[in-house]
């Protein structure tokens, strides 16, 4: 990602180092952690209206992520419920669950569905 792109804001990485970009169309970015760990979510954007959705070591989809005009993460759509069975759901807030999480509505639903069709047309063009 260069020198700019998302951070955790955990402070170990220099800012543009800790997500490696694997895809990008209109303002949704696609990326994964650079050290080839499972997905975490970046905290953090210096890009207005960026949508970054994090792609696991196995290259699935496991969440989207909304920011605020700081640049502030304000919600993620979690793609696999880690195996809690939950499903699609909605995480509130900069930190997981800081608000709670409540089932997706039918825009973030229509949302979901958009971002699975670029992933899986992603070697199509």
């Amino acid at each position: 990602m260069g020198g700019r792109g998302a951070a955790s804001g955990n402070g170990k990485h220099p800012y543009g180092t800790e997500f490696q970009s694997l895809l990008e169309y209109e303002n949704i970015k696609f990326v994964r952690q650079a050290d080839g760990k499972n997905a975490k979510d970046p905290l953090e954007t210096q890009t207005k209206g960026r949508v970054y959705v994090t792609v696991n070591a196995r290259g699935e989809l496991n969440s989207i992520n909304f920011y605020d005009e700081s640049g502030k993460r304000e919600k993620s759509i979690n793609l696999s419920g880690h195996g809690e069975g939950k499903g699609v759901h909605v995480h509130l807030g900069y930190f997981h669950n800081e608000n709670g999480e409540r089932p997706p509505n039918q825009s973030e639903l229509a949302f979901v569905d958009k971002v699975i069709r670029i992933w899986q047309n992603r070697n199509s063009k």
